[in-house]
């Protein structure tokens, strides 16, 4: 079983991370290279406006601070490393999207054992599905996806909500589905909900160097993205896992 389970998750991965580079190319990808230029625009400072002569101390002064400034900033752009556009980024985001559809297809995998019912692929959508609500739809109410440029509460908080919240909407999402009390599944929506009562860490500012319609059209992609590789991983996952597991002859 155990082999079973590794192979389709590998097997599954690989395939989902491909589909899914390919999406992002399409997709996402050009709304984040949109979003960057705003972002390098807002960033670019802007012209030094002429001023009448300042005494020699003031001078010195600012000569200083600016050049203390400019290190600083220069000292800033060498420790921020990212990958360089063309082949490079499209290399490493392949890398990622092929580790992350290994991962996701090998919880689903796991979780479907756990769960003891036959293994098939329609399962394995659903389970997919379910995958996508916990893990992406309803943290993304609280936290959605942010292009370059977005104003952002510090990451160490907002990682600790999402993994709250979506930890809570797995286990509400189980209490509705298979629950058989209506008391549980009733508990389960309460579970839901009580992430984004508490909330999620709020942005410093509301404002944004790209315009609102961009942001939400990069919202709606990576929503559609995650939801591909979900089903995906969760349809070709047990679909091999099935043909793997069925005794030779």
């Amino acid at each position: 079983m155990l082999k079973s389970i590794v192979l389709s998750a590998f097997g599954a991965g690989l395939l989902v991370g491909v589909i899914l580079t390919g999406v992002q190319f399409l997709t996402t990808e050009p709304l984040i290279l949109h979003g960057e230029t705003y972002e390098q625009a807002a960033e670019a400072p802007a012209p030094a406006p002429e001023t009448a002569p300042v005494p020699a101390m003031s001078t010195m002064a600012g000569h200083d601070h600016g050049a203390a400034a400019a290190g600083e900033a220069h000292h800033h752009d060498e420790g921020a490393w990212q990958p360089a556009d063309g082949f490079e980024r499209s290399a490493y985001t392949l890398l990622a999207n092929l580790l992350m559809g290994v991962a996701v297809s090998a919880i689903l995998l796991g979780v479907m054992t756990l769960k003891g019912d036959p293994i098939d692929a329609r399962r394995g959508v659903l389970w997919g599905l379910g995958g996508f609500f916990a893990a992406s739809l309803l943290p993304a109410l609280g936290l959605a996806p942010e292009l370059p440029g977005t104003a952002a509460a510090e990451i160490g908080s907002r990682q600790l909500w999402w993994l709250g919240t979506a930890g809570a909407s797995a286990i509400a999402l189980a209490l509705v589905v298979f629950a058989r009390f209506y008391l549980l599944k009733l508990l389960g929506v309460m579970i839901a909900i009580v992430p984004h009562v508490i909330g999620a860490p709020p942005p410093p500012t509301l404002e944004a160097a790209y315009p609102a319609a961009l942001g939400a059209e990069f919202v709606v992609a990576s929503l559609v993205a995650s939801a591909l590789l979900w089903s995906l991983a969760g349809l070709s996952s047990a679909w091999l896992y099935q043909r793997l597991s069925r005794p030779a002859g």
